[in-house]
């Protein structure tokens, strides 16, 4: 949330709500925001209910893993105006971060690592905060209505908000699809104690269609428009501390932060543009880069690396932890190997027992040789090496 400036010793503008909102969309389309949508804040009581009841059932399921702050809070995240009383109208703005190709062409090339889309430029919280900042300033400092700043750092439901404001509707995959972004859309919001006229909220327009849900490598979708985050590959590569269950190991491939695969078989890409604001073009480094060379990095070599991206947020540790995942599904031996080899001796107990796995993978023959070795069996690697029959 943002603290309102200092109040302008000018006297405020006076205006229309439909003329605020018209002065709040050209505003927020100057500031490069590619949508801009209105919304109630106050549900109405069948739908406050149908999305308590939703995430209740998502939570009781347990499909939230480790995220247990998705279980706290649960009336302001599904309703704007409870988490802030004050709040008439939620803005909600897009930005496209639309990839200029299909980020699973990828996959093919096991010996290079594949990173989320959305991660490959700046992070865009700090992109879009900075942008619903000057929008919340314009709108205190000519009109003076009070606003609250939200990019996905508060309990509230973005997705919902940005289908009643008219930007998409939630698919199959649980993430938001616009008729004319696709599914590569950032949301954000910005609450406002003014009540403006509303935007036509947007009908589901998947039909019959699952593709997203069948081109899911590890079956995360228990049913359309459900997901178990636990199974998620952008999940366990993200948000999950630990170790990752072997179960789910060789479908990372060579997936080392994120996934994209559900968002890039959406037909409806075939509207989807490419991103224009320059922070969400990605970097050369962080396309394709080779899986020998992150394996490498240490923790200042790693903040240096990611500064100012969505990965740094997850540590080096948990970083390389994927990448050793990646080594042992890439089938080159060869070059794999040494880079495995520095990791078994790493210092950090995540990444050493993702190093085991990784060998077992790629050198069965070795592993079953160093496996009766005290050298590399420690508490924290010790499950990794006695789990491997």
């Amino acid at each position: 949330m943002a603290r309102l400036p200092p109040t302008p010793k000018r006297p405020p503008r006076q205006a229309t709500p439909l003329e605020l909102r018209n002065a709040i969309r050209d505003e927020a389309l100057k500031l490069g925001f590619d949508a801009v949508g209105f919304a109630a804040a106050t549900l109405k009581p069948k739908a406050r209910a149908e999305r308590l009841a939703q995430l209740t059932q998502f939570v009781e399921l347990g499909f939230q893993g480790d995220m247990g702050w998705l279980g706290e809070r649960t009336p302001e995240r599904v309703d704007p105006a409870t988490l802030w009383p004050g709040a008439r109208t939620v803005v909600s703005v897009a930005m496209n971060y639309g990839p200029t190709h299909d980020p699973r062409t990828l996959q093919g090339e096991p010996a290079r690592g594949a990173i989320s889309v959305y991660a490959q430029g700046r992070d865009y919280h700090d992109v879009m905060k900075t942008k619903l900042k000057a929008l919340g300033r314009f709108i205190w400092d000519n009109y003076r209505h009070s606003i609250k700043v939200f990019v996905d750092t508060a309990p509230l439901m973005e997705k919902p908000s940005a289908q009643a404001a008219g930007h998409g509707w939630q698919g199959k995959h649980t993430n938001l699809v616009s008729r004319r972004f696709g599914s590569w859309l950032f949301l954000g919001e910005l609450l406002l104690s003014a009540e403006l006229p509303v935007d036509a909220g947007e009908s589901d327009h998947c039909g019959q269609c699952r593709a997203c849900l069948d081109a899911c490598p590890t079956a995360a979708f228990p049913a359309p428009y459900k997901l178990d985050a636990r199974r998620c590959i952008s999940y366990l590569t993200i948000e999950h501390e630990g170790a990752i269950d072997r179960e789910f190991r060789a479908a990372l491939g060579n997936r080392i932060y994120g996934c994209d695969d559900c968002l890039a078989a959406c037909p409806w890409n075939k509207f989807a543009k490419t991103a224009q604001e320059a922070a969400f073009l990605p970097r050369p480094e962080l396309t394709a880069p080779m899986l020998v060379e992150l394996a490498a990095l240490d923790d200042a070599a790693f903040r240096q690396r990611f500064a100012g991206t969505a990965i740094k947020r997850i540590g080096r540790d948990r970083f390389v932890r994927n990448v050793a995942y990646a080594l042992g599904n890439s089938g080159a031996p060869r070059t794999a190997l040494p880079a495995i080899e520095q990791l078994l001796a790493d210092p950090s107990p995540l990444v050493r027992g993702a190093a085991v796995w990784a060998l077992s993978q790629l050198a069965p023959a070795e592993f079953e040789h160093r496996r009766g070795s005290t050298k590399e069996i420690d508490d924290g690697v010790r499950a990794e090496w006695e789990a491997m029959t």
